[in-house]
């Protein structure tokens, strides 16, 4: 079958849309076999290649997908051969915790991810596809839906009628962010050094956008916000913690311009302000998660949709970080 594959080099010399034998092994009893209609594209596949070596065995790329169930295993029960499903990438994790268990793991490295025709996994992985998504808008709802949903609601907490802020509009996160946060009824500010995303933005919903390089406390005239949805790191980690009200929450799931980070750590303590990590979500949530988009009829907003072969071209846009909203792949018949 046709697949998007790391084996070799790391980093993206490593990896090439090629044929690859398709594995004819019995499905375990609690396994699908899914034929996959369309893919969605995240950074994590960057993080990917740049950490695997030639070393290490062929690897199928990809997180997201949507497609139809093939087969199941003996013991599978909530789906059937023939239905519309959508794919959780979060492996092992069932249960709304506090944290996810050891043994949690992301579909697309060290198993076989959707960047292919046909993948076997769990069953307790798929779900469902709603009849009103397309299929390349149900295959970007995995990493990013999950991420922004954990985020906004679970630590977030986030309550009708308060302030959300998201600095770095543009990524597929930020923008379903944007779209459940209006949804829920909260006022949603964005930031970006984009004026084209800025106005989109606001075309999506947002109250008011402001520039990134901007200072965001003269920007915002004062106002200080209930809740940050923070993914970028040390270049808006102050600006974020300066704008965020006493005893107001900052949530953190990514850090695209690095790792470590220096605040005041006391105007943080003496402002009662609570700084929450999160990663992905539980099999729990990514049902609450369809659900919520389905009450509000919400649509993944799609930036590009590219053929599987021309996967290296969908990443090179993504690396420019020139998206705004969710890179899908279709797999070609």
């Amino acid at each position: 079958m046709k697949a998007f594959v790391h084996n070799g080099p790391k980093g993206l010399t490593g990896a090439t849309y090629t044929d690859i034998t398709v594995d004819q092994r019995e499905l375990a009893p609690h396994e699908v076999k899914v034929k996959i209609k369309a893919a969605g594209l995240n950074r994590r596949e960057l993080l990917v290649v740049n950490r695997r070596t030639e070393n290490d065995p062929a690897v199928v790329m990809g997180s997201d997908g949507a497609g139809i169930v093939e087969a199941t295993g003996a013991d599978v029960t909530h789906v059937k051969a023939g239905d519309e499903v959508i794919i959780n990438p979060s492996l092992h994790w069932h249960d709304k915790t506090p944290a996810p268990p050891e043994e949690f793991d992301i579909l697309g490295h060290p198993t076989n991810g959707t960047f292919a025709e046909y993948i076997i996994l769990p069953a307790q992985n798929v779900e469902p596809k709603p009849a009103y998504l397309t299929w390349e808008e149900a295959a970007v709802l995995g990493v990013a839906g999950i991420t922004g949903y954990r985020a906004l609601f679970t630590r977030g907490q986030l309550q009708a009628g308060q302030t959300v802020l998201i600095p770095g509009i543009g990524s597929g996160v930020a923008t379903f962010v944007l779209q459940m946060a209006k949804a829920a009824g909260a006022r949603v500010i964005v930031t970006s050094r984009s004026l084209a995303k800025r106005e989109r933005a606001l075309e999506l919903g947002a109250d008011l956008a402001i520039d990134t390089a901007c200072n965001w406390s003269e920007a915002l005239n004062g106002e200080k916000v209930d809740l940050v949805i923070e993914s970028i790191g040390p270049a808006t980690i102050n600006q974020s913690l300066s704008v965020l009200k006493k005893g107001g929450t900052l949530v953190t799931f990514g850090a695209t311009t690095g790792d470590d980070v220096t605040f005041n750590i006391r105007t943080f303590f003496y402002g009662h302000q609570n700084i929450l990590g999160t990663t992905l979500g539980s099999a729990v949530e990514f049902r609450e998660l369809i659900q919520f988009l389905a009450d509000h009829n919400i649509r993944p907003v799609l930036d590009q949709v590219y053929p599987l072969s021309e996967t290296m071209t969908a990443i090179d846009r993504l690396v420019q970080s020139e998206q705004f909203g969710k890179i899908a792949l279709r797999v070609e018949e």
